[in-house]
């Protein structure tokens, strides 16, 4: 499926010189003028030339040369990097045809720095069209190295418009114009940021609003829309995100920062896949979804804000996206050598851990799951590469193996040990998280088994109701697919034998044990991080407490519980799941947002989140109060 290769041509696009046919982005850029100026009260004639200092800022200014030089230098880098780069070959010969067809928008998972540069070589390799980019402001204040990037198909964005009218009309208009002429493909990430913890991060949809308008609007026949995968064996960002996780800045992007980051090309970073997926036709998804007649009522370059029913579909198709991109991971066996280290951090034997690794290895194979198992190899030497290749997160003394916990030499606070230790048990629930969408569902299931009142399918199905609301925003749960969801997750335990459904109940098997008891500990770091973040609400929480204070004040709290022992969960610490956390209380009601003068306060609803916190740990007389009291 996948072929190995070693070895990137986009035209230019002006807005708002109006060379585009039928003079639609002229017409489009006079009204948007008009509306502004109307609105700022400065004179069209300054708004015009505002929106092109904008557009000269933004735009891509594609030069073969500065394409065929760094073509020649990403060879050199990734052959030095990567063993292999593999790619389905069925999936290039897909985006071909798609891009002679129709418009075709191309949307990457997002975990690397490497992910654009790595799309862009792909494509160029094929010789197919190079990708028009959205890339972070971030990069183009990197000296050489932004203009470089500027002349191989990237445009700029602001992270936040701010409410600024003008840029977001230019933006728009930008990527419109492109998508309709149609000359190369629009890349973008779905996710708007790389992902930290290497989940699936919940899709941003505002650019994906903008790509699907033209059609919307009948100025092209269809958009074909492109899931791509990218799965890295070993991630070269994976202590950074770590520390990223626990409240170390993000370096600034810099041309002397990635000049010394050059020594990782000493380092063996295994293998990258990059799966193409099969074309999704926004028209075939739109049929009988979306009433299109409406947008005739309105000239085509007036701006107008999308209906309720528009924002559903695109909302929809975004999950919808990002679960194609989930389904196609290729998961190497360290991702399940990880998730048995983490819910045994004491260590095991390196025979016990082979064992565990390929019981795993069937488990995830009945669940779906797309692994790369070197055929007609070991499995101990299979176990012994993956061990290599992450020496820098796990040791093997004495036949065990165990995370190595980061203990630095010399005088250190408890909180500086702490500290390193967390960024090893960061760095490895990374690669264990790119599983999580294997099992979610199943794992789901299995906490709610645990934590209902009986072992009746309603009690059951409700309990996993409560805990997919819940964590919402912290795995890819499709909005008004809970029941879809529950039957999955049955019909999985069911199939790998764990649990039987008798008379409307859902009973374990004694085989299922193993296998419940494995799932519940997928969730148990999650659960519990979202439990401390309760308590602290209830016992520490000021009725001052910004949104800015809240993170610093929650780690400060988990630390304190860990350093007295009353915690052993070292996840508690990231800064991603504390955020999903506060969004998930903000969402159910139990925490509000309150304006006090100009500052914006959390106040928090004690009853409510002490009764999910209950709920959380399996306390489950509480289960029905706490819709109750939210």
């Amino acid at each position: 499926m996948f072929s190995d290769f070693s070895s990137w041509a986009v035209g230019k696009c002006w807005i708002l010189s109006g060379t585009e046919t039928g003079c639609h982005a002229c017409r489009s850029r006079a009204f948007q003028t008009c509306s502004v100026s109307q609105e700022s009260g400065e004179a069209p004639d300054i708004i015009h030339e505002e929106a092109s200092v904008i557009l000269e800022e933004m735009a891509h200014r594609l030069k073969i040369s500065t394409v065929r030089f760094f073509a020649f230098t990403l060879t050199k880098a990734f052959k030095t990097l990567f063993q292999h780069i593999c790619v389905n070959e069925e999936g290039i010969h897909r985006l071909q045809q798609a891009i002679q067809e129709h418009p075709v928008v191309l949307l990457p998972s997002h975990r690397s720095y490497m992910d654009f540069l790595l799309m862009s070589y792909i494509l160029y390799t094929y010789d197919l069209a190079l990708p028009v980019i959205a890339a972070g402001m971030d990069f183009m204040g990197m000296k050489f190295i932004g203009e470089m990037l500027r002349m191989s198909g990237a445009f700029f964005i602001r992270r936040s418009f701010g409410g600024d009218k003008l840029y977001w009309a230019v933006f728009s208009e930008y990527v419109k114009t492109m998508l309709r002429n149609g000359f190369a493909p629009i890349e973008f990430f779905l996710e708007g940021t790389r992902s930290r913890t290497c989940k699936s991060l919940t899709p941003k949809i505002g650019l994906l609003n903008i790509v699907m308008e033209p059609f919307f609007k009948g100025e092209v026949f269809d958009v074909h829309l492109v899931p791509i995968s990218i799965s890295y064996e070993r991630i070269l960002e994976e202590s950074l995100y770590a520390r990223e996780l626990l409240g170390v800045p993000k370096p600034k992007e810099s041309t002397s920062g990635l000049l010394k980051a050059r020594r990782i090309l000493s380092e063996n970073y295994g293998s990258i896949h990059v799966y193409f997926g099969q074309p999704v036709s926004i028209r075939s998804l739109a049929q009988d979804k979306v009433n299109r007649c409406k947008y005739n009522l309105v000239p085509r370059h007036i701006p107008r804000k999308p209906t309720k029913e528009t924002q559903s579909f695109v909302t929809d198709t975004a999950y919808r996206i990002v679960r194609l991109q989930e389904d196609s991971m290729v998961l190497k066996p360290w991702v399940l050598m990880a998730s048995i280290l983490l819910q045994n951090l004491e260590g095991l034997e390196l025979s016990l851990l082979t064992e565990q690794t390929l019981w795993l290895r069937g488990l995830a194979q009945s669940c779906g799951a797309f692994l790369d198992w070197p055929d007609h190899t070991p499995s101990a030497k299979v176990v012994s590469s993956s061990l290599a290749l992450h020496r820098g997160l796990v040791c093997v003394s004495g036949g065990r193996v165990s995370l190595v916990l980061g203990e630095p030499q010399g005088l250190v606070t408890p909180e500086e040990a702490l500290f390193n230790r967390a960024v090893s048990v960061l760095s490895c629930a990374s690669y264990r998280n790119q599983i999580l969408h294997v099992f979610i569902r199943p794992a789901i299931l299995a906490v709610a088994i645990h934590n209902a009142a009986s072992s009746k399918k309603d009690e059951v199905f409700n309990c996993f109701s409560f805990l997919c609301k819940m964590f919402s925003d912290e795995f890819i749960l499709c909005p008004g697919d809970t029941v879809q969801d529950f039957e999955e997750a049955c019909y999985l335990l069911v199939k790998s034998g764990s649990v039987q459904t008798l008379q409307q109940n859902i009973v374990v098997t004694d085989r299922g044990q193993s296998t419940l008891s494995f799932l519940n500990g997928l969730l148990e770091s999650f659960l519990q991080g979202y439990q401390v973040v309760c308590q602290y609400f209830c016992e520490e929480a000021c009725d001052s407490l910004t949104e800015k204070q809240y993170i610093p004040a929650v780690r400060s709290f988990a630390v304190k519980l860990i350093l007295a022992g009353n915690l052993r969960c070292y996840e508690v610490l990231s800064s991603d799941m504390q955020k999903n956390a506060l969004a998930a209380l903000l969402r159910l009601g139990a925490v509000s947002k309150v304006k006090v003068a100009d500052q914006v306060t959390l106040k928090v609803n004690k009853l409510a989140v002490n009764s999910l916190e209950d709920t959380l740990g399996g306390r489950l007389p509480t289960q029905k109060a706490v819709l109750a009291r939210l």
